[in-house]
């Protein structure tokens, strides 16, 4: 089966499982690009699965109970099983928007939208939501930093404690979060670049400028 990654026929399974889940590729969308919006829907992922495994099902990923002791590791927030699984699911869906930088239906709304199906997306529609999104989600840096000192994002030395291997797992999980800002940020930039580029060239094609 033929497909395209970036604009650039590609035959294979893998390339046509990835067209088939996240939409064909938009055209004059570069192939790093393309990956990047694949590796941005991937960056909640460990974490999420992380958090279910230590709060749900009680995976010996953390220390329950007691006082932190002097010089602890990363501190971490409990929460009811609901949340958890909400909040992991959640922050997933919304990292799979992402792909809409990259694919035609983020460019035309899909036609299963009432009102809007098969209308052109306008820019700002896009650009404004995921550049605040990307600048809410550089927080994770500076979170990951404060755990790296076992505080809480507001200094707090309370919560949840992780040492040893149990800090090794944390931090294979949660590292990934420090991406999704700067990874969204590059990709909202090329989104806005190209589709003004499209709206430009047609302009200048009629005022005759070559």
């Amino acid at each position: 089966m033929t497909t395209t990654l970036g604009g650039t026929p590609r035959t294979g399974r893998l390339p046509a499982i990835l067209a088939k889940l996240h939409g064909r590729t938009a055209a004059g969308v570069p192939r790093w690009a393309v990956w990047a919006a694949y590796a941005t829907t991937l960056t909640p992922l460990p974490s999420g699965i992380w958090r279910i495994a230590a709060f749900i099902f009680g995976a010996p990923l953390l220390e329950y109970g007691g006082a932190p002791p002097p010089g602890h590791g990363p501190v971490l927030v409990d929460g009811e099983w609901w949340y958890i699984v909400t909040l992991s699911v959640v922050s997933e869906a919304v990292a799979f928007l992402t792909v809409g930088l990259v694919a035609q239906w983020g460019e035309v709304w899909p036609r299963w939208i009432p009102g809007l199906g098969g209308r052109r997306v306008p820019v700002l529609a896009a650009v404004v939501p995921a550049g605040v999104g990307a600048a809410v989600l550089l927080v994770f840096p500076y979170a990951l930093v404060m755990f790296a000192f076992g505080r809480m994002i507001n200094g707090s030395p309370e919560g949840l404690i992780v040492h040893g291997w149990q800090a090794v797992a944390f931090w294979v999980t949660y590292a990934p979060l420090a991406a999704w800002g700067p990874l969204l940020g590059l990709l909202t930039v090329h989104y806005f670049r190209r589709r003004r580029l499209q709206h430009v060239a047609p302009m200048s094609s009629r005022h005759g400028v070559v």
